[in-house]
């Protein structure tokens, strides 16, 4: 006698939900991160075996490149927007209020006082395509540095700014010391310098530290 045969249903699953949940988690991240703008130039730092992270809030960034080059950054848009105001009136740059929101929206500048304007007449698209020549800072005056370091005090006044150098590992010594010139005359006599991570040597102490620190943060001591 032939056994009845039970007919076998394809499974089906809803997976709405998963991908609501995959997109919204995703969605987070997004909003979450904060993007990390725009590097004006490539620039290879020295190796060094500090761990400190660059702060995110409160840092005035002067970048230096391979051929000497001097680019400003600032993280935040209010402060950019407060040193645009200041260098317009002082170095009486004739910007408008609309190239000053273009400042506002840079990452960061690399040109001399008698081009900014120009610079900030581009749309972001043509400024990024603009071989910036960098700022002057020809001597041990600080060149044109010095008045952005200077609005830059201004703007952070009575908050804990970081200043940070970031230098090719190319770059000439005396570009570097004409950087720093124009942070001693105002008066900065600290600051950082950002390098690339490189782990401390074998048996060093600060190797054996750091060992030390991983083992209670595995031990969960």
């Amino acid at each position: 006698m032939a056994k009845a045969r039970i007919a076998r249903k394809s499974t089906w699953v809803d997976m709405t939900a998963f991908v609501d949940v995959a997109f919204l988690i995703l969605t987070f991240f997004i909003l979450a991160t904060k993007f990390k703008p725009a590097e004006p130039v490539e620039v290879k730092t020295p190796s060094s075996v500090s761990a400190d992270k660059v702060p995110e809030m409160d840092a005035f960034l002067v970048t230096i490149d391979k051929d000497g080059r001097v680019f400003v950054q600032m993280d935040d848009p209010k402060a950019r927007e407060s040193i645009a105001n200041n260098l317009n009136e002082t170095r009486q740059l004739g910007l408008t209020p609309a190239e000053i929101r273009s400042f506002t929206n840079a990452p960061s500048i690399g040109v001399p006082f008698a081009n900014l304007k120009e610079l900030l007449a581009m749309d972001p698209e043509q400024q990024k395509n603009v071989k910036q020549p960098g700022i002057p800072v020809p001597d041990s005056t600080g060149g044109e540095l010095y008045y952005w370091v200077r609005d830059a005090m201004s703007t952070y006044a009575g908050k804990k700014t970081t200043w940070l150098i970031k230098a090719d590992n190319e770059t000439k010594y005396p570009v570097v010391r004409n950087v720093l010139d124009a942070f001693k005359r105002n008066d900065i006599n600290k600051f950082k310098l950002v390098t690339k991570f490189q782990d401390a040597p074998v048996g060093s102490p600060l190797w054996n530290s750091r060992q030390d620190q991983i083992k209670k943060a595995s031990s969960g001591t």
